[in-house]
């Protein structure tokens, strides 16, 4: 109990430091939402991806998502191979670099590969994709930006347990279904 305590103690203290530079952002985006239909009964799903970074210069950042979805899973806006209640945990580094940087607004684009592993009903899954997705982050103040994620160009791949059953995707998707909002804190 002693030595978790010290380990807990020492992350916080190496999270107050790394934020005191003034160079770390934190945030992510949550979604909730509730289908059904005629036959069908409803179903909520939900989705919270906590996101944390670091400004290495006025133009670069890489930062890291990490979080946890129930519900449907899809590819590039696609179904994939899985069916039923879908839970996953998914990690997602990235490489943020800004192209336009105004007081406002700045556009961005980042660059990088994710992982997720859950259940499908009964079938255990792993996924992976590797690409870029643009976004846009709005300033409000000094400290608290709107951001939003829209698209994805790049290569998905979904394999659940079982041969012959794996589904993989390349290509550039913009539609509603992969429009992601956020809010972040810059410290």
């Amino acid at each position: 109990m002693i030595k978790m305590k010290k380990t807990l103690m020492t992350l916080a203290t190496m999270f107050i430091a790394v934020c005191a530079n003034a160079q770390v952002f934190v945030g992510g985006t949550a979604g909730i939402a509730n289908t059904g239909g005629e036959g069908l009964s409803d179903k909520t799903t939900f989705k919270i991806l906590p996101e944390v970074g670091y400004n290495i210069n006025k133009n670069w950042a890489v930062g890291t998502v990490l979080g946890y979805e129930d519900g449907s899973f899809s590819m590039l806006g696609r179904s994939s191979s899985l069916a039923g209640d879908v839970k996953a945990f998914e990690i997602a580094p990235y490489a943020r670099y800004t192209f336009v940087r105004s007081k406002l607004v700045n556009l961005f684009v980042d660059g990088g590969f994710g992982f997720a592993a859950g259940s499908a009903s009964s079938t255990d899954f792993t996924a992976f994709r590797v690409g870029f997705q643009p976004g846009l982050a709005v300033n409000l103040n000094k400290n608290f930006s709107l951001v939003t994620k829209v698209g994805f160009l790049g290569y998905e791949a979904v394999n659940p347990e079982g041969d012959h059953n794996n589904t993989h995707a390349f290509g550039f998707n913009v539609n509603g279904n992969n429009i992601q909002f956020g809010l972040y804190y810059n410290f």
